[in-house]
């Protein structure tokens, strides 16, 4: 079942992009994630790309150690290999806020783990007969953890287990869970 059109979906991305930050020049970092469904019913392959705004403040310190958190957008391609798929492809939208726990001194060889719970809307509501989403807006949640490294912690490898699913809101919800590869880049 198509949700909506391409130009909608267009729209949607900039309005996404516009709601997290009122500038684009102020990005602070660039993220690629790869990762495949362990979903039953479901083989597909996710791809996406995402920018994110720093919250600038430690919302708890530990030590050395601090809670903080950033704003996260993306755009996402899932490659749906399922058996007697429904759609080849769909494509998704999202915008989530994410709880980081990582050093204050990122020199070195830092490591973090985060959680984030967004938003997420996508363009088709079914990969197959098995597995059908109700709606096109999804509620996304991940846990992950990862490295960051480079002379001020620049570059950032890490893993994420996501599930998507509506929260009850319109059955069907059989939801997704994707594990994830995540390289990223702090702007600043």
């Amino acid at each position: 079942m198509k949700v909506f059109t391409v130009g909608k979906l267009r729209l949607l991305i900039v309005v996404c992009a516009l709601a997290a930050s009122p500038s684009v020049s102020a990005v602070d970092g660039l993220a690629l994630e790869f990762g495949h469904s362990d979903s039953s019913n479901a083989s597909v392959n996710l791809f996406r790309a995402s920018a994110q705004w720093d919250w600038k403040k430690k919302l708890i310190d530990i030590g050395s150690w601090h809670l903080g958190g950033y704003w996260e957008t993306d755009f996402a391609y899932w490659d749906n290999n399922s058996v007697a798929k429904s759609n080849d492809r769909i494509l998704e939208v999202g915008i989530t806020p994410v709880l980081r726990l990582q050093p204050n001194n990122l020199t070195g060889v830092s490591v973090y783990a985060e959680l984030g719970v967004g938003f997420h809307l996508i363009s088709n509501t079914s990969l197959n007969a098995q597995r059908q989403f109700g709606s096109a807006f999804q509620f996304g949640d991940h846990v992950g953890a990862g490295v960051r490294f480079g002379d001020k912690g620049q570059y950032d490898i890490g893993y994420r287990y996501q599930h998507l699913s509506n929260a009850g809101i319109k059955g069907p919800n059989q939801g997704i869970n994707f594990h994830l590869l995540r390289l990223q880049y702090h702007l600043q």
